[in-house]
């Protein structure tokens, strides 16, 4: 089945190319994404429309990130809330719960798990308490009017649902992505 088949090597053979790097080069690098998923993510709040589609990418440079350390992941992530909280502060409530953890994560999950499924539903299920904190913890409309922040079973099916589907995307989008680095680098 094809949840089941194991995942290429893309992320470990990424991982180990990243290892032969100092820390300098390191740190660059991780300046070098936050400020690309920083703009990124203020896109949508700076053009709105169709930038909206652009913020969604943002996910990717915390991925690379997180690829090459946990650490280094974590460090992007936080690197780009400061410089949104500076450049686009309207995006705060939606990055660090949700493209931006899914990044994280995302990248941490390649590198531990083997199987699509065993990523899509740790990181599904991560992705969905992100999307919960904001839309019943802070009553932010994470979907937009059409989702109310009232509790209700459907709305929080939907939403894992959602979450899965949206992370199973991210995993193949993901994975291409890694690809096509893997064969631009080694």
């Amino acid at each position: 089945m094809y949840f089941t088949k194991e995942i290429p090597s893309h992320p470990k053979d990424i991982r180990q190319f990243f290892d032969t790097w100092t820390a300098t080069h390191k740190l660059m690098f991780a300046a070098l994404m936050a400020a690309i998923a920083t703009v990124l993510q203020s896109a949508g709040g700076m053009f709105p429309g169709v930038s909206f589609l652009i913020s969604l990418l943002t996910t990717a440079p915390i991925l690379i990130g997180s690829l090459i350390s946990f650490r280094l992941g974590a460090m992007i992530y936080m690197l780009t809330t400061f410089l949104l909280l500076i450049i686009q502060p309207s995006e705060l409530i939606f990055f660090p719960f949700t493209t931006g953890l899914l990044g994280l994560f995302l990248g941490w999950t390649l590198l531990l798990f083997n199987r699509r499924i065993e990523i899509i539903v740790s990181s599904g299920t991560l992705l969905f308490l992100g999307m919960c904190i904001p839309l019943y913890l802070f009553a932010f409309p994470v979907f937009g009017p059409t989702i109310l922040s009232s509790f209700n079973m459907t709305v929080l099916a939907f939403i894992f649902s959602f979450s899965l589907l949206y992370c199973w995307l991210w995993l193949e989008i993901g994975l291409l992505l890694l690809r096509n680095i893997k064969n631009f680098l080694l």
